[in-house]
This record gives C-alpha cells, sequence and structure tokens, in this order.
C-alpha cells in the first residue's frame, strides 16, 4: 500500500506546495494587503495568484481520489508532506534561513509519515 500511497501523496504535497509558494509571490506582486476593490482586482488578475487556485484544485482533486482510495489514518498524516517540502521553498524560493531546529522536525515529520505508512 505504501508502494502506491507515498508516490501519489509527493505529488498531492507539490501542489499544495507550490500553490502556498505560488499564493506568496502573487501577493508581494499586488503590494499591501486592502479591503479595496481595487486591491482585490489586481489579486485576482495575477497571473501567479491563478496557478496558485490551479494548484489547489488539482491537489484536492487528488485529496479526493486519496482519502476515497487509502486508510484516512494512512492517507491524512501524509499531508505533513507538504510541511517538509515549504521548508525547501522557504529556502530556495524565499532565500529564507533554516535553522537546525526546523531541520531536526523536518527529519521527525519524515519518519513518521514512514512510521503511519507502513
Amino acid at each position: 500500500m505504501l508502494g502506491r500511497l507515498l508516490p501519489i501523496s509527493i505529488i498531492q504535497s507539490l501542489l499544495l506546495t507550490g500553490g502556498q509558494v505560488l499564493m506568496k509571490i502573487g501577493l508581494t506582486e499586488v503590494g499591501d494587503f486592502s479591503f479595496t476593490w481595487r486591491y482585490f482586482g489586481r489579486l485576482f488578475t495575477n497571473w501567479q495568484f491563478a496557478c496558485c487556485g490551479i494548484c489547489f484544485a488539482v491537489g484536492s482533486v487528488l485529496w479526493m481520489y486519496i482519502i476515497k482510495t487509502f486508510p484516512f489514518s494512512m492517507a491524512y498524516p501524509m499531508v505533513s508532506l507538504s510541511y517538509v517540502m515549504g521548508m525547501f521553498a522557504a529556502m530556495f524560493f524565499f532565500h529564507e534561513q533554516i535553522p537546525l531546529i526546523r531541520w531536526v522536525g523536518v527529519l521527525l515529520i519524515l519518519t513518521g509519515c514512514v512510521m503511519i505508512a507502513r
């Protein structure tokens, strides 16, 4: 079962992480947040923000397949793979410095995913 769940979970987590990265980039592009028609007009015509919605939509459809096909107690913890990918995205796309303690947390998340999927 792990042989099927893990690759699909990785793809779904990549879509979630990609959506979050695109959302952050899109929000940065449109300027300071405000509850105005002008702000939301710029936001909804921003291509990065639109692509983030596509990533979330495809990721949601894949998530529906995952929870329909696999036991929920195995499937749900696999979402935490997106935290791991988010850490790498923060480092590569946003040039954030990641302290050692967070890498320890990433290692624990990965260990937990392997233990749960067995």
